[in-house]
């Protein structure tokens, strides 16, 4: 065990020796993408979470490393309690986390740490019992009703202090144990923090700054950054007459919205010093991740009030810019439209929880080709083998082998493609499609063509041959696309002057080695024929054929195409 004194303050500056160390993850800016650089290479994470404490045993994660190798897994995100490694104050027991890295190494797996601190889903319920017990010393946030709840006040500078002098030897520690291996890519700091049961704090020490000024930090943000705020936050805030001085009710009206951005300032302040202090001893990038507003929530305290939601992100912008990313946990079934309001310029995509069914592997493949995602993680990785297809009569996951689970195939294909997904991504040349029964078509432009992604049909019918299909496109050359997906049937059509209907030159099957194509079949006669009814495709300017990708995928196909009047 380790002792640590350190006392970190809020003007924290002091860097490690590691901050230079291109070797250790960083973020950066490559052309249209935001990507992970990890051992000085691009790198996209294919991962899954564990369940909250599938870590605190070393016994119990044995048997899933292997799993989660099976499963095409590069990278696994666990949690590390504060009250695992400091269940005595100012003694630190960092003997699970380096069971974890020794597990996590033998595996060939990079890690993502979750420090679940102050909060946990909103809860300080992985708080040492030394912080639980002593309510005076680390005050909680208040409710309206008068009562406390399990919820550490942000607005406590001994609550503050105590969970940066745990993070800090955490980081440190692995600073001392991982700098040179570098299998920690990423931190998640905190888990979904936010009040629930109530828009705001309402404790002695927060009302107090509720009725201050809004910091000066944050009207400048909103001054400086005035034409690419949210929108919501730009109406609220102008529909309170825009003001640049006042109480956080002059500057953003006397409502629950108000009462939120109060919070979300106050988490983001919070979760920002320890981030600068954590990146002190070893700066691998650092995210949030977010609860998201559920179809019955109301307003602020529903669901955890000061989280990072879309309305706030630009106040965790201001107030806690050591934070790289604002990340999204995506547990309800909209993920298009949610990866959308997460994927930002100044905020790239990652999705650490959402689901790992077939969903999941549509999931996968939407956010890294569509929003060039840095990468997708479903939850409750350990159950891996619970993430069959869904059986039509009992709606529960058919068992299947762990390596044939629609996202292992997924994270398969995905890894194969990487070096190629990678540079489309900086090039942005590189689109995706999520389709259901209800959103069966999407047309995406990207390259020389519109790209008519649908649903897989019968082709003599028309008739929906499937439920839930998925694409990636990447645009290679003028006339050359790679297409991997499942379920669906792809068409294309020219969006640039001249002939009107794009046929097939070429077509075949095929798979990457080390990043280079290696042909397999060619694709032609019933492999490509998608409609019999000649004179119909060609008076909606079509070929009547095109790519097919069936439920044994994803798949990939090479398509190099013509034109003809």
């Amino acid at each position: 065990m380790a002792i640590c004194s350190l006392v970190i303050t809020v003007a924290h500056s002091q860097t490690s020796d590691t901050s230079s160390d291109p070797s250790i993850a960083y973020l950066e800016k490559r052309g249209a993408a935001t990507q992970l650089i990890v051992d000085g290479k691009p790198y996209l994470v294919l991962a899954g979470e564990t369940d909250n404490t599938a870590s605190s045993s070393l016994e119990y994660m044995n048997p899933v490393w292997p799993k989660l190798v099976k499963a095409n897994l590069n990278t696994v995100l666990v949690g590390i309690g504060w009250d695992w490694i400091e269940p005595v104050e100012g003694k630190y027991d960092f003997t699970l986390v380096d069971g974890i890295l020794d597990g996590a190494r033998k595996n060939h797996l990079h890690l993502i740490f979750l420090w679940f601190g102050s909060w946990k889903n909103g809860l300080s319920s992985f708080a040492p019992d030394w912080v639980k017990a002593d309510q005076q010393r680390f005050p909680r946030s208040l409710l309206k009703n008068g009562k406390s709840v399990e919820v550490l006040s942000t607005l406590s500078d001994a609550n503050l202090q105590a969970d940066t002098r745990a993070y800090t030897a955490f980081m440190e520690h692995l600073q001392k144990v991982d700098s040179k291996k570098h299998t920690v890519v990423m931190m998640q700091l905190e888990n979904e923090v936010g009040l629930i049961g109530d828009s705001r704090d309402r404790s002695a020490a927060a009302n107090a700054a509720f009725a201050q000024p809004v910091p000066v930090e944050l009207t400048d943000y909103l001054q400086k950054n005035k034409e690419t705020l949210w929108p919501d936050l730009r109406t609220l805030w102008e529909t309170a007459g825009a003001k640049t001085a006042g109480t956080w009710t002059d500057v953003f009206g006397n409502s629950t919205a108000a009462d939120e951005i109060f919070q979300a300032w106050n988490y983001a302040r919070y979760m920002n010093h320890l981030a600068e202090a954590g990146k002190a001893e070893y700066p691998v990038p650092v995210f949030s991740n977010t609860w998201l507003v559920q179809p019955t929530d109301k307003e602020p305290g529903d669901y955890p009030s000061g989280c990072p939601e879309p309305l706030v992100i630009d106040i965790w912008k201001a107030g806690a810019p050591a934070i790289d990313i604002n990340a999204p946990d995506v547990h309800l079934p909209n993920f298009s439209f949610w990866a959308s309001q997460f994927q930002r310029a100044n905020n790239p995509l990652f999705v650490p929880e959402s689901s790992g069914d077939a969903g999941g592997a549509a999931n996968a493949f939407y956010g890294i080709g569509q929003y060039a995602g840095i990468g997708y993680s479903p939850f409750g990785v350990n159950r891996v083998e619970n993430w069959g297809e869904v059986r039509s009569v009992s709606n529960m996951p058919a068992p299947t082998a762990v390596e044939n689970v629609p996202l292992a195939k997924a994270y398969a294909m995905l890894a194969q493609m990487t070096p190629l997904i990678l540079d489309a991504q900086t090039k942005g040349t590189i689109r995706a499609a999520w389709l259901n029964t209800q959103q069966s078509t999407n047309d995406i432009s990207v390259g020389n063509y519109v790209v008519h992604v649908d649903l897989l049909r019968n082709r003599r019918s028309g008739a929906l041959a499937a439920s839930l299909g998925f694409a990636i496109v990447i645009s290679t050359g003028p006339d050359e696309y790679f297409v991997s997906g499942r379920n669906v049937q792809v068409t294309f059509s020219p969006n640039t002057p001249g002939p009107e209907i794009a046929g097939i030159a070429d077509a075949e099957t095929g798979r990457f080695v080390k990043g280079e194509w290696i042909p397999g079949r060619k694709m032609n006669g019933d492999d490509i024929l998608l409609d019999y009814n000649q004179a119909e495709a060609a008076a909606n300017n079509q070929s009547g054929s095109g790519l097919m990708f069936g439920a044994d995928g994803p798949t990939v196909q090479r398509v190099k195409l013509y034109r003809y009047q």
